[in-house]
C-alpha cells in the first residue's frame, strides 16, 4: 500500500475494503470499480485515456475511497466518494469521484461543490458516475458555471461505459494477465447483477408521450419548452443506449456521429437536434460502425410515428444500366428478411428519388427504371422503416424499438453492405513504356516541338 497523497486527511481514506453501512450501495459499487480501476493497467489506461489522460507502461494508477481533503470548504458537509491519482513519471494527475445508483441523479448543487473543493486543494478534475448518459466522457450530464470548469476539468462516465469498455477489452484480447482478465469478467458481471443499482436507459421522460400528442393533434413544437429539451437530452441518451449495445454485440467501438463543434461543445448539439425536431418534427442522428460501407441515419418521425434506419452506398461506375447496378445491390442483401425493407433510388440531375419494397424489387427489377428510362441511378438509400403506431408513444416501448432496430439494422442489412470500388486503370496494348524511350530522343522531340511553335 502506498503512502496517501498529500491533499488527504492521514487516516480517513481506504484504499480496496471500505467500511460502509449496508445501505452505502454507491461506495460499495464505487470501492470494486475503483479496485479494478487501479489493478487492472489496461482498463485504467482505456478510461482515463478517454480523458485524455495518458498512462505509459511505467505509470501507475491509485485510488481511495472514503476521502476527506486536507483544506475542506467552509460550511459544506459534501464530501467526495473516491479519489484517483494517476502517477504519469514526473507528474501526477488527480480526480475526485463522485458515484450515484440506482435512481439517484447528479444535482448541480453538489457538484459545483465539488469543483470548488478541488479548486482549493489543487486537485485536476472532477469524475461522476452515474446511470446518466453522455455521448462522451468530456460531455456532462448536467450544466454548471462555466467559471467553475475554468481551473477543474469535469467529466463524466456512466455505468454502462464502464461495463462496456471492460467486454470490449476482453473481447479484443487487450488484457493478458489471466488473474486481471477474471477480475474484469467478475467487475462486468457484478455490475449488470440488478443489486449493484446499476440500470441502463430503458425509457423516454414523461414530455415524450405529451409531445407526441401534440404533434398529432397538429400543434407545434417549441425549441425552448422545458419538454422539448427534456425529450432531447433523453434521445441522446437513448443513443448512448445503443451505440452501447451496439459495442457489446459486435466487440468494437460503435459511435455517435458527430461535428467537431458538437464534439467539444455538448449545448451545441442540443441546439441542433431541438432545431430539427422544431422544424421537421423529427428526432434524427448518425452511427459510425467500423467498417461498414457508410454511416447508419436514425430518424423518429413524430409526425409519422415512423422509426427508420438508413444507409447509402453509390452505384457500381463500370455498370451501365439501372438494372445491373441495381442487380449489383440486391446481390449483396439477398439473404435479407424483406420485411419493412425499402430502396431509395437518386437519379441525375433533377429528377426526383424513387422508392420501392424489397419485396417488389426482387420480384420485378423492372420496376426500377419505369419512371427515369434511359437514366442511371447514382446512389441508393437501404432503409428499415418501422412504422410503430401507439408504441412510438410509449415511452418504454420507443427505446426497446430503438434498440432493437439498430441491431436488427446491422444484422440484416448493414453488415452485408460494401461500397463499390472502381478498378486501378491498366496500360492499354501498343503502348510505349516512358523508358522505352530514351533521354536524348525525348529531349530533340521536346525541341522539335518548341521549333514548330515559334516559326
Amino acid at each position: 500500500m502506498s503512502n496517501l497523497p498529500e491533499i488527504l486527511t492521514a487516516g480517513e481514506a481506504s484504499r480496496l475494503f471500505p467500511i460502509l453501512a449496508d445501505t452505502s450501495k454507491e461506495g460499495r459499487t464505487l470501492s470494486i470499480f475503483l479496485s479494478c480501476l487501479e489493478n487492472i493497467p489496461e482498463f485504467g489506461r482505456a478510461l482515463l485515456g478517454g480523458l485524455g489522460i495518458k498512462i505509459g507502461a511505467r505509470g501507475r494508477v491509485d485510488t481511495f475511497t472514503e476521502v476527506s481533503l486536507q483544506k475542506p470548504l467552509p460550511n459544506s458537509k459534501h464530501r467526495p466518494d473516491g479519489l484517483i491519482v494517476a502517477n504519469l513519471g514526473k507528474s501526477k494527475w488527480t480526480a475526485l469521484v463522485e458515484a450515484k445508483v440506482g435512481a439517484s441523479e447528479l444535482t448541480n448543487q453538489q457538484i459545483e461543490a465539488y469543483l470548488a473543493l478541488a479548486k482549493l486543494n489543487a486537485v485536476d478534475a472532477i469524475i461522476t458516475v452515474s446511470n446518466q448518459f453522455t455521448p462522451l466522457p468530456t460531455h456532462h450530464p448536467l450544466t454548471v458555471n462555466a467559471n467553475l470548469t475554468k481551473k477543474v476539468s469535469l467529466f463524466h462516465w456512466s455505468w454502462a461505459y464502464v461495463i462496456t469498455q471492460a467486454q470490449l477489452l476482453r473481447e479484443m484480447g487487450e488484457v493478458e494477465d489471466r488473474e486481471q482478465l477474471i477480475l474484469l469478467s467478475e467487475l462486468q458481471r457484478f455490475l449488470l447483477h440488478p443489486s449493484s443499482g446499476v440500470k441502463e436507459f430503458d425509457q423516454m421522460p414523461a414530455a415524450w408521450s405529451q409531445l407526441c400528442s401534440t404533434v398529432s393533434a397538429g400543434g407545434q413544437i417549441n425549441a425552448k419548452a422545458e419538454a422539448s429539451q427534456e425529450v432531447v437530452g433523453c434521445w441522446h441518451q437513448a443513443l448512448d443506449q445503443v451505440t452501447t449495445v451496439l459495442s457489446r454485440q459486435l466487440g468494437n467501438h460503435v459511435k455517435v456521429v458527430m461535428t467537431r463543434n458538437e464534439a467539444t461543445d455538448p449545448q451545441l448539439r442540443i441546439k441542433n437536434a431541438l432545431g430539427d425536431l422544431a422544424s421537421d418534427k423529427c428526432l434524427n442522428s448518425q452511427l459510425s460502425i467500423p467498417d461498414a460501407a457508410a454511416p447508419v441515419h436514425i430518424c423518429a418521425d413524430l409526425s409519422k410515428r415512423v422509426l427508420s434506419f438508413q444507409m447509402r452506398v453509390k452505384a457500381p461506375g463500370d455498370r451501365k444500366s439501372t438494372k445491373a447496378r441495381l442487380s449489383w445491390l440486391l446481390r449483396q442483401i439477398a439473404d435479407a428478411n424483406p420485411k419493412d425493407v425499402y430502396v431509395r433510388m437518386f437519379w441525375p440531375g433533377r429528377a426526383a428519388p424513387t422508392q420501392f419494397s424489397l419485396t417488389d424489387l426482387r420480384s420485378d427489377p423492372e420496376l426500377a427504371t419505369g419512371g427515369n428510362p434511359g437514366m442511371a441511378v447514382l446512389s441508393f438509400d437501404v432503409l428499415i422503416a418501422k412504422d410503430l403506431g401507439a408504441k412510438f408513444t410509449q415511452r418504454k416501448n420507443f427505446v426497446a424499438e430503438l434498440v432493437s432496430g439498430a441491431s436488427d439494422f446491422h444484422a440484416n442489412v448493414g453488415a452485408n453492405l460494401t461500397n463499390w470500388q472502381a478498378k486501378p486503370p491498366k496500360i492499354a496494348e501498343g503502348k510505349a513504356e516512358p523508358n522505352s524511350v530514351s533521354a536524348d530522343a525525348l529531349r530533340e522531340q521536346v525541341e522539335q516541338e518548341a521549333l514548330e511553335r515559334t516559326a
